[in-house]
């Protein structure tokens, strides 16, 4: 008889641990809160520690390793997403309005991009099912039949995940440079043609860039949501 497989190891499918003085909603608000001030890469247990005036060896009680944390610090932020309720007669609002959130959380939470991959496929945690269950039926709502469902929320997702991902790091590059993004858009070479202060004064992107951001953002999406509503009516009968 062969071996039997081992598990796939996920902080999901572990028992809790009784009441402790270090709480595991502790431990993670702390992780969301040092991603989000330092970045993926300052993320260490004994970092985390040292911020909960807490010995490494604490974290491990509720936390088997840093690829464990991660998945609690992505189910974590999954939780602050707000996704509307399935709308069979107009499900494009539906399908926009769950796009802004999730590039909204990912503004917030810039690091989460980078992390998303490595979440296992097999265990997710309550925010995320959660989350995914509600995103699918928005476009099972819209009639995609159920071997397309999956793949048109995917490609909105795919979408979202890029045009955030390169946002926050437009942001994080503003940041550093100490001015304000508006200050930083002023000083970027029209694409337009006009390189003098003058010739960009009706220019959205110097005037008001984060709603410029916002209207990018939506053009994309809404071209998007056009192609899948083409392939929804070719899809359905």
């Amino acid at each position: 008889m062969p071996a039997a497989e081992k598990p796939i190891a996920s902080v999901w499918t572990r028992p809790r641990r009784g009441r402790e003085q270090l709480s595991r909603e502790q431990i993670v608000a702390e992780a969301v809160r040092l991603l989000d001030a330092d970045g993926l890469e300052s993320l260490s247990m004994r970092k985390l520690g040292t911020r909960l005036d807490a010995g490494a060896t604490s974290l491990y009680r509720h936390v088997a390793n840093k690829d464990e944390l991660i998945e609690l610090v992505v189910d974590e932020v999954y939780g602050e997403l707000d996704f509307p309720a399935a709308d069979t007669a107009d499900w494009r609002t539906a399908a926009a309005r769950s796009a802004q959130s999730l590039r909204a959380m990912i503004l917030r939470h810039p690091w989460v991009a980078s992390v998303l991959g490595q979440v296992g496929l097999i265990h997710l945690g309550p925010n995320v099912t959660r989350m995914s269950e509600r995103m699918t039926s928005v476009y099972a709502a819209a009639g995609f039949p159920p071997d397309e469902t999956g793949q048109a929320m995917r490609t909105v997702i795919a979408y979202v995940i890029g045009m955030a991902t390169s946002e926050a790091a437009y942001l994080s590059l503003i940041a550093r440079s100490g001015v304000s993004e508006q200050e930083f858009a002023q000083n970027l070479p029209s694409d337009k043609g006009g390189s003098e202060d003058g010739d960009r004064d009706g220019d959205p992107q110097v005037g008001n860039p984060e709603r410029a951001r916002d209207e990018g953002f939506d053009y994309g999406l809404q071209r998007v949501l056009d192609g899948l509503e083409v392939r929804l009516g070719r899809a359905t009968p």
